[in-house]
């Protein structure tokens, strides 16, 4: 069984397919967050620290950590704002981190200051990028995660995407980085552009478990780009990846629909055993009340509630 390990400076964390679903936090990343950008440019961590802390307490096993706050020089603004940034978090939680750049110079600055083992997020199927990034993670001995893109671009093909996977797994292995260090993100399209997209991640996401035994991961909200009530699509999206083997995403732990689908998907999955997860997170769970979800317009009316419980009873009699 294919095991990839990550680990911070004293919590070590497997990513497997027999292992609870990892959530990779991604509220650190400046991407789109112009408020952030401007708090990091200016040595404002405010907005980072109060992050780091909300997805932990929200139950992500991992931290995502992106400092590309602007495209002006990155080679030069990023690696010290990188490590600046990992230095910070690394001092508030203890769980294992992701290293996020697409800048070869931010990442090598980045593996020289992290504790543990990190995940290296990420290296693409271009030539240029694997022969700037593979080296860096044999010399730090990390895992990475590996994009289905190269010269070419992303492909609506997911066979296409797939054969990209497989590229990088014998790249890889041609430095003598083994398979269980290959995190592939199979890329999921927006559903709302692409009414294929769900089967498409589907169907590489049992290709890649069964054909390249590797572990997989991806940006979880890419898939409701676009669409109204977002979160329902995402929630829905959750325990079909898992079902059909996709073992992290990058995805915000602070939103407990989501989150109590991820927990959901670990028990169907039989990777929370005896239902311990579930049970410390939800055992004193109330619809509608304080410590349950707010009451509103998708909560069951009272008299729906009671002709449930009728027809159960039915059941059961008979």
């Amino acid at each position: 069984m294919t095991r990839t390990i990550v680990a911070s400076a004293t919590k070590e964390i497997v990513i497997g397919f027999d292992q609870p679903f990892c959530v990779i936090g991604e509220r650190i990343n400046p991407t789109g967050r112009k408020k952030l950008a401007a708090e990091m440019i200016e040595g404002n961590f405010d907005t980072v620290i109060k992050d780091a802390l909300a997805q932990v307490a929200a139950g992500a096993t991992m931290l995502d950590i992106n400092a590309g706050v602007t495209a002006v020089n990155p080679n030069e603004t990023e690696p010290p704002l990188l490590v600046k940034t990992l230095d910070i978090v690394q001092g508030l939680v203890d769980i294992p981190l992701s290293i996020d750049s697409s800048v070869s110079a931010a990442i090598e600055a980045g593996l020289k200051v992290a504790k543990g083992r990190p995940l290296v997020n990420s290296v693409t199927g271009e030539d240029e990028k694997l022969e700037a990034i593979l080296p860096l993670i044999k010399k730090y001995n990390v895992p990475v995660v590996a994009i289905s893109n190269d010269e070419t671009g992303i492909s609506e093909d997911p066979d296409v995407r797939f054969a990209v996977a497989k590229k990088i797994v014998e790249r890889a292995a041609d430095y003598g980085i083994p398979a269980c260090d290959i995190v592939v993100d199979p890329l999921v399209m927006p559903i709302g552009a692409m009414g294929t997209a769900g089967r498409q991640v589907f169907h590489l996401l049992r290709r890649l478990r069964e054909e390249l035994k590797v572990n997989t991961t991806c940006g979880l909200s890419n898939i409701s780009f676009g669409l109204p009530h977002r979160h329902g699509i995402n929630s829905a999206f959750i325990p079909m990846v898992i079902a059909s083997g996709m073992t992290s995403a990058i995805m915000n732990p602070c939103r407990p629909q989501e989150m109590e689908m991820v927990r959901a998907g670990n028990v169907l999955a039989g990777n929370d055993p005896n239902c311990q997860e579930w049970i410390m997170n939800y055992r004193d769970y109330k619809p509608g009340g304080a410590e349950g979800a707010p009451a509103g317009p998708d909560a069951p009316a009272a008299g729906a509630s009671r002709r449930r419980g009728g027809r159960e009873a039915r059941l059961r009699q008979g």
